[in-house]
């Protein structure tokens, strides 16, 4: 019999579903600026429908990064978007 393991369970932060962490995207803010998690530090997650709906992200990044440019947020997470496939 072939053992079972726990998957963690997180919460996108835009829509509130909730999914295993492998599905999730993993991002942090730091001093107001969208940056990739590098293990150190609080980070949120998102899921992939959500990365596709730009103005709820939209606030929801401006929310929880506590910075009201949006556009700089939008295009850093974009970035990391296409950095990270």
């Amino acid at each position: 019999m072939a053992k079972k393991f726990h998957e963690p369970i997180r919460m996108c932060i835009s829509c509130r579903q909730r999914d295993t962490q492998f599905n999730l995207t993993r991002l942090r803010c730091e001093n107001g600026q969208l940056a990739p998690f590098e293990g150190i530090g609080r980070s949120f997650y998102l899921c992939k429908i959500c990365l596709n709906e730009e103005k709820k992200l939209q606030k929801a990044l401006m929310r929880y990064c506590r910075s009201g440019e949006k556009d700089k947020l939008m295009n850093k997470l974009k970035e990391i978007i296409t950095d990270d496939r």
